[in-house]
């Protein structure tokens, strides 16, 4: 017969193994450099697809996520602290917030994270006005997303504007080109040349960018139920970014814009009219919203303009009369 000691030797064994089978690595706390570092990359890339500031960006990033520690960024990759809300088909993830047993979205990746905060800002009506604002005014932007509801926190802006200036955060607002960082940003890149029935690797359709705004180009057998699961948007939100009836049908190889477009173009004073084009296809052509072509060129709602005449794309200032 075995003594009492070797069965208490026996179970110590026993726990031990149980405790090492299911050991896991150990967490490694990020700093706030290293935050930086290794997602700079994606918030600069974000920002040339999207014009959503990446000092902003990173700046939200390390705020709602604790500098990637937080147990919503380490359990579900999710960095800026977004809800479920109503359209969304992915991963979900629970946990106490403003209220009880709140839904969260989860992520394949951190850059999926950052590539849904983008979208999540450029396609919501009631953050369409920041977009106005200079890439650089990371100060605007951050009292516009507090009136916007993205926070309730009356400090917020002050907060965001803090991580900005004393991190330097600033200077990644004026690159043109995604910084070499510990993490490299996926690709494809913004594509130069425009190919509508393009998808990314992850059969979704391929982003364009036209006057600082998202588009994708229409495809043969697109529907709007189909465009709404792949863009997360509602039809009326579709039909009012791209001024078209309800009901009106899509055309294939036209732009559909997944953003409100501008009120001006940066790019262009203005477009000479040619034969067959209306105001709403210099509209659609140029990123800018057809009421305000309507305004600047002092034209009557569904009045177009002739053949040859100047159709001014943005405001007229002094010297242009």
């Amino acid at each position: 017969m075995r003594s009492f000691l070797s069965y208490i030797l026996i179970g110590l064994q026993l726990v031990a193994s149980a405790q090492s089978s299911t050991r896991t690595e150990p967490f490694t706390k990020l700093t706030r450099s290293d935050y930086i570092e290794k997602y700079a990359p994606f918030a600069v890339k974000e920002m040339l697809l999207s014009g959503v500031p990446a000092s902003i960006t990173l700046a939200q990033g390390i705020l709602e996520s604790g500098d990637g520690n937080s147990l919503l960024a380490r359990e579900a990759n999710n960095h800026f602290g977004i809800k479920c809300h109503g359209m969304w088909e992915g991963k979900k993830y629970y946990m106490d917030d403003d209220a009880k047993n709140e839904c969260f979205r989860v992520y394949a990746s951190v850059f999926d994270s950052y590539k849904d905060h983008s979208e999540f800002l450029s396609t919501r009506d009631r953050y369409a006005s920041l977009f106005e604002l200079r890439r650089t005014d990371y100060k605007g932007w951050a009292h516009g997303l507090k009136k916007a509801g993205y926070a309730t926190n009356p400090k917020y802006p002050a907060l965001l504007i803090k991580i900005i200036e004393e991190n330097d955060l600033a200077k990644y607002d004026r690159m043109k080109t995604p910084p070499k960082g510990s993490i490299e940003t996926p690709e494809p890149t913004v594509p130069t040349k425009p190919n509508p029935t393009a998808e990314t690797s992850s059969g979704q359709r391929q982003m364009y960018l036209r006057n600082n705004t998202r588009y994708v180009w229409v495809q043969e057998g697109d529907t709007y139920k189909k465009l709404e699961r792949m863009l997360q948007l509602r039809e009326q939100q579709l039909q009012k970014y791209n001024d078209l009836a309800r009901g009106a049908n899509l055309i294939p190889g036209e732009r559909l814009y997944v953003q409100p477009k501008r009120n001006n173009n940066t790019e262009q004073d203005y477009h000479v009219v040619a034969k067959g084009e209306t105001l709403r296809w210099i509209s659609q052509e140029y990123a800018v919203k057809l009421k305000k072509l309507y305004q600047y060129n002092e034209l009557s709602i569904g009045e177009e303009p002739a053949i040859g005449q100047k159709v001014w794309l943005r405001k007229k200032k002094r010297s242009d009369y």
